[in-house]
């Protein structure tokens, strides 16, 4: 009388192709996850970079103000294009309004100007920010800066 043995085989295999489908799936969230990172970081730096051209585009703003060619600053405007240093264009303008502060001497009013520089800057492809046409891109970055200075 002979036994036939009847083994199950098969199970180890299931086992391992389960297996390799669990770490295809935990590989492929990681990839999307690390992507999404590097993407969030390059968007960061660009923005960073905006930050910065705008400061810049405000100092020099202020620097035509009170010391440069804009002492009346009556609408004056320029564009500064920064593309080969940040990638950035920044658009300056200038307004000004005069008050009466106090008396200098009795009787002779003081005047104060108060200066307000606008300083938009943009990586966009147009000749000026804000940009328009390429605020519909995801990677379009636009940071304003406005300040007030005084000529005292």
């Amino acid at each position: 009388m002979t036994r036939s043995h009847c083994s199950q085989r098969g199970l180890g295999a299931i086992a391992a192709i389960v297996l390799v489908v669990v770490m295809a799936a935990l590989a492929a969230s990681i990839m999307r996850l690390s992507s999404a990172q590097q993407s969030g970081l390059a968007q960061d730096l660009v923005a960073a970079r905006a930050s910065a051209a705008a400061r810049s585009g405000a100092e020099w703003g202020l620097y035509q103000a009170l010391k440069g060619s804009w002492t009346a600053c009556a609408g004056a405007s320029s564009t500064l294009d920064l593309r080969s240093e940040s990638g950035m264009r920044v658009t300056v303008s200038c307004s000004s309004s005069q008050y009466n502060e106090g008396e200098s001497v009795p009787g002779v009013a003081q005047t104060l100007r108060v200066y307000t520089i606008d300083a938009v800057a943009c990586n966009g492809s147009g000749t000026s920010c804000p940009d328009a046409a390429s605020a519909v891109t995801p990677t379009y970055v636009e940071r304003r800066l406005r300040v007030q200075a005084t000529n005292q």
